[in-house]
């Protein structure tokens, strides 16, 4: 073989190489694998089980399973449905739930409180949701004689949960727009099931999200009569990511992996294209209800300074006993 016949064969060997190579990880068109390094075991444990609500909020998670940001990172994330923060609590305490979404109020309480003693605390992982106008809201029937906050006082309105964000921005706005939060009775309920209590008279106003606002509008013609997450909770962090101390010690890698792949949800949940036929799916809403959803912010770092804002309006409406310091607390992504 001459010099110049040997050196075409190298380079078409070569060149065959980095063809193989890069279809391998996609960028022909193909099925994009997962890294070999993953698949090998770097997590210390593959499947995990992560407490979720069937709400707007948790929209990140849908898109990472969609995507496949869970398994390129090794993971397999069960659902299960929880019907608030406060239930996730135990389920972290029980080891039920590897990993929970849940309001920080909750979380905070839990952590103040030593409930998670026994597990080494709550760690929190991700940041998840973060208020916008409308997505916060306190509905009334439309024919019903509350037309305005005001009208709220001596009333019952419902909640998915007592001593949580719903309570502490109800509380907060209502104070702002001169009704005594202690004159509201909060009666507990899943908030699938808010917009019939509403109808039936079971309870006068219900505090919901979305898509349940979206669609007690459409469907029932219930109306707005207080945006919680306004004056002083405009903006507020709404909930996150979080763990047991035991958990995240003995799997540091799982987490990790976690956060990677929960930080590219969290980015492609700001785009309604992509989060609208999942809303369909597992909120189990029709299209229409979908297309109108007011949509919060889906923060992609953790902030303890952000995050400090609810412990100090939790100890001025009575949901925190004493100062707690959320840094601690805080789990941050390696790199960040």
């Amino acid at each position: 073989m001459t010099r110049r016949v040997r050196r075409i064969a190298v380079r078409g060997i070569a060149l065959a190489t980095l063809l193989a190579t890069v279809a391998s990880c996609g960028l022909l068109g193909g099925k994009e694998q997962t890294p070999a390094a993953n698949s090998n075991g770097q997590v210390e444990k593959a499947k995990i089980t992560l407490g979720v609500l069937p709400i707007l909020d948790v929209a990140s998670v849908h898109v990472a399973k969609q995507k496949g940001y869970f398994a390129q990172e090794g993971l397999e994330v069960e659902l299960k449905v929880i019907q608030g923060g406060a239930q996730a609590i135990p389920g972290l305490i029980n080891k039920e739930l590897d990993m929970t979404f849940g309001n920080w109020v909750s979380f905070f309480a839990a952590q103040s409180k030593d409930a998670a003693k026994a597990v080494d605390g709550i760690k929190l992982i991700a940041d998840g949701y973060q208020a916008k106008p409308d997505m916060f809201l306190i509905l009334a029937a439309g024919d019903s004689a509350i037309k305005s906050p005001k009208d709220l006082a001596g009333k019952t309105i419902a909640i998915n949960t007592f001593k949580n964000i719903a309570e502490l921005t109800a509380k907060a706005t209502l104070e702002a727009a001169n009704v005594d939060p202690k004159s509201v009775t909060f009666k507990e309920m899943p908030f699938p099931d808010m917009q019939a209590a509403v109808a039936n008279k079971t309870v006068d106003a219900a505090f919901m999200v979305e898509p349940f606002i979206t669609r007690a509008q459409r469907a029932a013609g219930q109306v707005k009569i207080l945006d919680a997450a306004s004056g002083p909770t405009d903006n507020i962090p709404i909930a996150g990511y979080a763990t047991s101390g035991e958990f995240a010690k003995n799997n540091p890698k799982t987490v990790a992996a976690f956060q990677r792949a929960i930080a590219k949800g969290q980015a492609d949940a700001a785009d309604r294209p992509t989060v609208e036929p999942l809303l369909v799916e597992y909120a189990k809403v029709d299209k229409e209800t979908a297309a109108l959803v007011h949509f919060g912010a889906f923060p992609t770092s953790l902030d303890a300074t952000r995050l400090q804002r609810v412990t100090q309006l939790m100890q001025r409406y009575g949901l925190l006993d004493k100062e707690l310091d959320v840094k601690p607390m805080l789990i941050q992504p390696s790199g960040s």
